[in-house]
């Protein structure tokens, strides 16, 4: 079994819901963030294989397997094969996983790994129907938000405590932006004609005017009486992302310089009633897989769809005391979850953060929807 190494990984901006974004088609916009990833290394993108697309709401301008159509509107050659890959919430996360055992295996040598998700213009759920009644005979199925009164319940988190965590995310995305942390991984888009639009390159998501009386102001968005609000969840919101993903023998050939290797990954499947308290477990997979403990881990990234969500997360993984190091440029409630671009993001993030350490392993872990989660092992060359 071969490794295999990212080469580089990038994203665009992130935009708010009905924000500068709304104006693309997420097909014509995840065609950009890949002419630039090819761009910037340099490679001519017919020795690109496979792109593995992650994306959730695949109807509409999303449908029609948008993996195949993106690399046609990018201009690339027809010899570049695309597929569109659906594991909710962790669907580029998913296709890391596809193109990393792809290439371990042996049978594909470069593949881009990516995910875009216009929420404001394909409206989430928008592709599902009704649950199967055999379903329902067997399990209580509820919307995530419903999921995450329940582990803020269980777990015996205070509304002031999902508060303070996303007020602390804000804080940490818009330190991020100031200090130019995302520089290396933002790629700007043209919102128009190429050749004479205007460029978008500042996440535009985080909020600065946001405060503990704000956030307290806001009222339940699922229980009359819950925690849960629009201020401790992930924002709806647009983006797309990539990861150029190559096997040793392909990165010596066209001269392209691993940034870091996928170690390893994990799945775990759990309780779709709760539904989003699988990260430690997915991430205790990956781990042993790799023969790590959480002391070697530099990085961690948790997605942020509820702030009840990370906090489970940290306490049941023994994490309480590295808040650190667990999504050190804000997430999902400051940046937004752009549902099928969210893995291959973070896994830029993660990248640059390890890099501007200067330290060797990170983990990113997603909960999913439905009672699963996903997570992976980088290791920085």
């Amino acid at each position: 079994m071969g490794d295999a190494y990212i080469i580089d990984a990038v994203r665009s901006p992130i935009g708010k819901k009905n924000g500068t974004l709304a104006k693309i088609r997420g097909d014509e916009l995840a065609a950009q963030v890949l002419n630039a990833l090819v761009e910037r290394n340099d490679l001519d993108p017919g020795e690109i294989e496979d792109v593995q697309l992650g994306c959730v709401t695949q109807v509409g301008e999303q449908g029609w397997n948008i993996g195949r159509m993106v690399p046609l509107v990018a201009g690339w050659p027809e010899t570049v094969c695309g597929t569109s890959v659906d594991r909710q919430c962790g669907s580029s996360m998913q296709t890391n996983f596809n193109a990393a055992a792809a290439i371990a295996a042996g049978q594909l040598d470069v593949v881009v790994s990516a995910g875009v998700e216009m929420m404001s213009r394909v409206p989430m759920g928008s592709n599902g129907g009704d649950l199967s009644d055999g379903l329902l005979d067997r399990w209580d199925i509820v919307p995530q938000g419903i999921s995450a009164e329940v582990i803020a319940e269980e777990w015996g988190f205070s509304r002031d405590e999902l508060d303070a965590f996303s007020l602390e995310s804000h804080r940490r995305a818009i330190a991020a932006i100031d200090e130019g942390r995302f520089d290396a991984e933002i790629v700007p888009v043209e919102l128009t004609n190429p050749h004479v639009g205007v460029q978008f390159a500042v996440d535009e998501t985080p909020r600065r005017d946001t405060s503990p009386e704000a956030l307290a102001s806001l009222k339940p968005a699922f229980l009359g009486d819950g925690k849960i609000t629009a201020g401790n969840s992930s924002q709806i919101c647009d983006g797309a992302a990539a990861v150029l993903v190559a096997s040793e023998a392909a990165a010596s050939r066209l001269g392209l310089t691993p940034r870091a290797r996928f170690v390893s990954f994990g799945l775990a499947g759990v309780d779709p009633h709760r539904m989003l308290h699988g990260n430690p477990e997915a991430c205790a997979k990956a781990l042993a897989r790799a023969g790590l403990t959480w002391d070697d881990i530099a990085v961690i990234e948790v997605n942020e769809a509820f702030a009840s969500v990370v906090l489970q997360f940290a306490r049941d993984a023994g994490l309480d005391d590295r808040w650190d190091d667990i999504n050190p440029n804000g997430g999902g409630i400051s940046l937004g979850h752009p549902l099928g671009a969210t893995g291959a993001r973070m896994t830029a993030t993660l990248l640059n953060e390890l890099e501007r350490r200067g330290a060797r392993y990170g983990v990113a872990s997603m909960c999913i929807g439905f009672g699963m989660a996903l997570a992976g092992v980088l290791e920085r060359i």
